[in-house]
């Protein structure tokens, strides 16, 4: 699923190619890509055409184009791609919906093979985390991401230290901080050395600190690289693939060896999903009795 740099790099390409136009017609194509729009699909493009669209926005995973006191509310799931194109070019096979805009140009869509994206009209609210201009109302609840001016790191490090869980569980924890998934995860607590189970509560200032900077780290270089791109399914508006993947160092490299220490990497199963490290540069913690 797309994390915060994967995200970002599509919110700057929708920047480029559809901030300050106006949305023509909007045609909803697959019904399941707007059911979370609960008034229905009709609602939803009635809602969106005729709307000047502005900068696109984005906390932690999801983003959203605003227009007057409201927003098309995007998450791109495990396959969703917006992509821009020329108007006339024939539709893609897993096509889902279509934005043509008043002055003729590019159209927007949004491609979604696996259809676990979805798109949404929500009213803006003012951001209870205390950031300039509105939030969608149903994203309320999340915390800022770790490259908001927002974000607060003395109060993430005071919610570490009262988490009774492991420390990559609360990293994924999107009350906690947005926009870290499982492979920012892993590469974030490689980078700091640490193994994910190690007890949020038990680290030190000097660990956590740098736990938070190997995660801006890590999702700072990810971005400058487009992304990571494992498959076809995740690609920037102009449907090119980020090629972060190259320099991970833990994620997906079960078996091969530590960039520091040659051990191989290991994996294992976390919450039903997959979980890397190294063994000998992030030793499991012993169990505390």
């Amino acid at each position: 699923m797309p994390e915060l740099p994967e995200v970002e790099v599509v919110r700057r390409g929708l920047a480029r190619w559809a901030s300050g136009r106006t949305v023509e017609s909007v045609e909803v194509l697959h019904p399941r890509a707007v059911r979370r729009h609960l008034p229905g699909a009709a609602d939803f493009a009635a809602g969106v055409a005729g709307r000047t669209l502005e900068e696109p926005r984005r906390r932690g995973k999801y983003l959203w184009l605003p227009f007057g006191e409201a927003a098309v509310l995007a998450h791109l799931g495990m396959s969703g791609q917006l992509l821009v194109g020329e108007a006339d070019a024939p539709p893609q096979r897993h096509l889902r919906v279509r934005f043509a805009f008043a002055d003729g140009g590019l159209d927007l869509r949004f491609v979604d093979q696996r259809t676990f994206g979805h798109l949404m009209v929500c009213p803006l609210v003012p951001d209870p985390r205390g950031g300039e201009g509105g939030v969608p109302d149903v994203i309320g609840h999340i915390a800022a991401d770790p490259f908001e001016p927002v974000f607060d790191d003395e109060a993430f490090f005071g919610a570490l230290k009262r988490r009774q869980t492991g420390i990559k569980r609360a990293l994924l924890d999107q009350s906690l901080i947005s926009g870290v998934g499982n492979i920012y995860a892993d590469e974030a607590l490689w980078r700091a050395g640490l193994h994910g189970e190690r007890s949020a509560a038990r680290l030190t200032r000097a660990q956590a600190v740098l736990l938070l900077r190997s995660v801006r780290d890590v999702m700072d270089e990810a971005l400058r690289a487009g992304g990571t791109s494992f498959d076809s399914l995740y690609v920037n508006v102009n449907g090119e693939s980020g090629y972060f993947e190259r320099s991970l160092n833990a994620y997906g490299r079960r078996d091969e060896p530590c960039g520091r220490c040659g051990t191989a990497i290991l994996r294992e199963v976390f919450m039903n999903r997959s979980s890397y490290s190294c063994p000998r540069c992030q030793p499991r913690p012993r169990l505390v009795r």
